[in-house]
C-alpha cells in the first residue's frame, strides 16, 4: 500500500514537472513572436506610415488629390 502511494505521489509530480516546462516553452515562443514583430515594425515601419499617410490625404481631400 505504501509503495503504490509512493507512486502517485511520483506521478503528481512528474505531471506538475511538464507543466512548468511548457510555462517555459510558450514563454519563450511568446518572446520570439515579440521580437519578430518588433523587427518587422522596425524594417517597415516607414513604409507602412507613408502608406497610412497616403490614404489620410486621400480621404481628407476628397479623392482630388494625386495619387488616389
Amino acid at each position: 500500500m505504501l509503495s503504490y502511494g509512493r507512486i502517485l505521489i511520483n506521478a503528481r509530480l512528474a505531471k506538475m514537472d511538464e507543466r512548468g516546462a511548457s510555462a517555459v516553452e510558450y514563454g519563450l515562443l511568446v518572446a520570439g513572436i515579440a521580437a519578430v514583430i518588433v523587427a518587422v515594425v522596425f524594417l517597415l515601419g516607414t513604409q507602412i506610415k507613408n502608406a497610412f499617410d497616403g490614404t489620410a490625404n486621400c480621404v481628407s481631400t476628397k479623392g482630388q488629390a494625386t495619387g488616389c
